[in-house]
C-alpha cells in the first residue's frame, strides 16, 4: 500500500509524517473505548505499513487511558521512528469538573505523568491543550522552556490559541506547531491564526479535518453514534442544523465521484493542499479507514477544483451551528493576563 512521506513541521527541526493519526477516539469522547488489542494493531499498522508515525494524544483522553494505550503499543518499537505529541492543560477536579491550568507546578507535574504513562524518556511535541486565561502565557511558556532544557520535551506547541497568544508565547521560546480545527466546514482560523503561524514559521496541525466524521458519511453519521458520543451534542449535528448541513456532504460526494475518490478523501485532500506546512491528523479506529485517509495524499486538486470545494461552505450561512459545543474553550476566548499585571496568588 501507499505510505506517507515526511515533512518539516514548523521551522525548529521537527520532522513528522505528512499525515498524523489522532488517537482520541480510540479511548474517549466518541463512544465507548475500543478493544485495546485492536487499537494496538491499528497503531502498529499505521507505523509499519502506512508510514503514519506522528501520533497525537492528550492526558485528558480517557482521562489518561489513551496515553497508556499508546505507551503499550510502542513497547519494542524504535523510539526515533515515532513522533509523539501529547497535551496538558485540562485538569479533572472534584465532581468531574474540568479546570484549565497553565501554572508552572501543574505543567511540570502533567509532563512527568505523561512521560510515565507513555513509557518514554521524552515527548516530541508537547502542546498546551487549552489556554489558561488566568495565567499569563509567558509564565506557562517559561516552565515549558525549562522542560525543553531538561530534555523532557523536544518541541512546544499550542492548541486553540489566539494570534496574540501565539505571538506572546513565541517571544519566550519558539513555538513549533499550533493545533487547530480546520476543514472544509471549519475555517474560522484562516483570517488571523493561519497567517500568524506562517509569519512566525510555525507548523499547522489540523484536528477534525473530516468534520468529526461528517465527510465520511454525511448525515448518516449521527444515526450510528453511541449514546455517550460527544458529537451528539455538537451544534452542527442537531436535527435543525443537520438538515441544512447534509447538503454540503452531498455536493462534496458528487465532486468526489467525478474525481474517482471518496468524499472523505476529497475533503482531506483539500486540507493537504493548503500548504506544505499543514499536517492533518484524522482519527480512526479502523484500519480500512486509515488506509483510505492515506490515499487522500494521492488526490491532486486543481485551483478550480479547490475553489469549487471552498464555495460549498464558505458563504455566510452555508454551515449552520458552531463548530464546537463549548466555543468558550476555543482560540476566540484564549487571551491571558499580561505578565506585568499578573500577581501569583
Amino acid at each position: 500500500m501507499e505510505t506517507v512521506g515526511r515533512m518539516n513541521l514548523g521551522s525548529q527541526g521537527l520532522q513528522v509524517s505528512k499525515q498524523g493519526l489522532g488517537c482520541m477516539g480510540m479511548s474517549a469522547f466518541y463512544g465507548p473505548a475500543k478493544p485495546e488489542s485492536h487499537m494496538i494493531d491499528l497503531i502498529h499498522h499505521a507505523i509499519d505499513k502506512a508510514g503514519v508515525t506522528f501520533l497525537d494524544t492528550s492526558d485528558v483522553y480517557g482521562p489518561f487511558t489513551n496515553e497508556i494505550l499508546i505507551g503499550k503499543a510502542l513497547v519494542g518499537k524504535k523510539r526515533d521512528r515515532v513522533q509523539l505529541a501529547t497535551k496538558f492543560g485540562c485538569s479533572f477536579e472534584e465532581g468531574g469538573r474540568v479546570a484549565i491550568r497553565g501554572d508552572p507546578e501543574y505543567v511540570r507535574a502533567a509532563c512527568e505523568a505523561s512521560l510515565e504513562r507513555l513509557q518514554v524518556d521524552y515527548i516530541d511535541l508537547y502542546y498546551q491543550h487549552r489556554t489558561d486565561t488566568k495565567v499569563p502565557i509567558e509564565v506557562t511558556m517559561m516552565e515549558l522552556k525549562k522542560l525543553v532544557d531538561e530534555g523532557k520535551i523536544r518541541y512546544i506547541g499550542l492548541s486553540e490559541a489566539s494570534a496574540s497568544t501565539i505571538r506572546r508565547a513565541n517571544t519566550v521560546h519558539p513555538i513549533t506547531a499550533v493545533q487547530l480545527e480546520w476543514s472544509l466546514w471549519s475555517r474560522d482560523a484562516e483570517e488571523d491564526i493561519i497567517p500568524t503561524c506562517r509569519e512566525l514559521g510555525i507548523g499547522i496541525v489540523t484536528y477534525s479535518p473530516l468534520g468529526r466524521g461528517f465527510f465520511l458519511s454525511g448525515a448518516k453519521l449521527v444515526d450510528n453514534l453511541a449514546d455517550n458520543d460527544m458529537r451528539k451534542n455538537l451544534p452542527r449535528f442537531q436535527p435543525e442544523n443537520l438538515e441544512h448541513n447534509k447538503h454540503i456532504f452531498e455536493r462534496v460526494n458528487e465532486l468526489a465521484e467525478k474525481k474517482g475518490c471518496s468524499a472523505s478523501q476529497l475533503a482531506l485532500a483539500w486540507v493537504h493542499h493548503q500548504g506544505a506546512d499543514v499536517c492533518p491528523i484524522p482519527g480512526t479506529t479502523k484500519i480500512e479507514n486509515l488506509n483510505q485517509n492515506v490515499g487522500a495524499l494521492s488526490v491532486k486538486l486543481t485551483e478550480s477544483e479547490m475553489a469549487e470545494l471552498e464555495s460549498l461552505a464558505s458563504d455566510e450561512g452555508a454551515v449552520k451551528g458552531e463548530r464546537h459545543s463549548a466555543m468558550k474553550s476555543t482560540w476566540k476566548y484564549s487571551e491571558t493576563p499580561s505578565l506585568s499585571s499578573w500577581k501569583k496568588e
